[in-house]
């Protein structure tokens, strides 16, 4: 059995051709589309988060949103990137978030990916410390997150407050107990996943990852994910740690589909660089006939080891049209494979 999500990068485009056009588009038809997944039964309604760009940015007023107009689905992100992060802001921006969802927050967090501005940090106010880059940055800011999110006092109580004050000292609110169980970290790669094992993060891995082997991404990814649960292992953690895979994945069962997809070219394991010194392995996307891709799924090493998959969508194609592809998965490809 796995939960089955989706993950909207929520691009939106002036042009005509897009169904999603503008800012408020991608908002509105976000929460929308949370809504119909829903009602569908699928378990995850996901959104990334990158600055400067046409896309989702800013999570909590988002998440805040679909978690007044939803009743069961998980929510969250994958993933936010924490070199732009005030970490106490964000916790009572997640608090107060999952406050309104009843619980169902599920935040992934990471030190980000490649972006649309040169160290797009700077101008949020942010400056790695001597001889400390930006990613020791981003993890320095998701420690200080953890922490704060585990509710304990740590503030001074002014002596003449406006309010009265509980006894000792002072932790963030809104707190929301057991949010710190629901966070996630966005590995790139091996040595990642481990560190957030250790500090008792669930695992997000996407379609990429630095090319560590040079074997196939799905083998890559499966052999990150079983080093993650061996550390998680052995830092002796009580409870059961989450982990997920990001795919492409498209049923073609309509006319629609096959014009869409039906000449999908990324069906190989691409190669690229993040930095001049990082060599990454981007995942292949997947489309095919339901029979076709089943067969192919049943190869995919990572997929099988993961309990989450969340399912990347075209979103300017439309919400209708986004659900008709959840559906799709949910009702010709899970129950074959088991995960329904």
């Amino acid at each position: 059995m796995k939960k089955i999500g989706f993950l909207s990068f929520g691009h939106w485009s002036p042009s005509p051709q897009s169904g999603t056009r503008s800012a408020a588009d991608a908002l509105l038809q976000s929460i929308d589309l949370a809504q119909a997944a829903e009602q569908l039964g699928a378990d995850g309604a996901y959104v990334r988060v990158h600055h400067f760009a046409r896309q989702l940015a800013s999570p909590f007023p988002l998440l805040a949103a679909i978690g007044a107009k939803t009743k069961r689905i998980e929510i969250g992100t994958a993933v936010i990137d924490m070199r732009y992060e005030n970490p106490l802001y964000m916790a009572e921006d997640a608090g107060a978030a999952d406050l309104i969802a009843g619980g169902r927050l599920q935040l992934g967090i990471s030190r980000g990916s490649p972006e649309q501005v040169i160290d797009g940090w700077r101008y949020f106010g942010y400056q790695p410390g001597e001889g400390q880059s930006d990613a020791d940055m981003g993890r320095r800011h998701a420690e200080v997150f953890l922490d704060v999110l585990r509710g304990q006092g740590f503030a001074e109580p002014n002596p003449r407050p406006m309010f009265a004050n509980p006894p000792g000292l002072l932790r963030l609110e809104p707190h929301s107990e057991g949010l710190r169980d629901r966070i996630w970290w966005g590995a790139g790669s091996n040595a990642t996943a481990v560190w957030a094992a250790k500090l008792g993060m669930n695992l997000q891995s996407s379609t990429l990852k630095n090319d560590e082997t040079g074997e196939p991404f799905h083998v890559q990814q499966a052999a990150q994910i079983r080093a993650y649960r061996e550390a998680w292992k052995e830092a002796g953690h009580t409870r059961t740690p989450r982990v997920s895979v990001s795919r492409s994945i498209f049923a073609l069962v309509d006319e629609r589909d096959r014009a869409y997809f039906g000449h999908e070219r990324q069906q190989q394991d691409q190669i690229g660089y993040l930095d001049e010194q990082t060599r990454a392995i981007f995942g292949r996307s997947y489309a095919a006939e339901p029979d076709v891709l089943i067969e192919q799924l049943k190869a995919d090493e990572a997929t099988a080891e993961a309990d989450t998959l969340l399912l990347t969508v075209p979103n300017q194609l439309g919400v209708d049209y986004n659900a008709h592809v959840i559906e799709a998965i949910l009702t010709h490809i899970a129950p074959a494979l088991g995960w329904r």
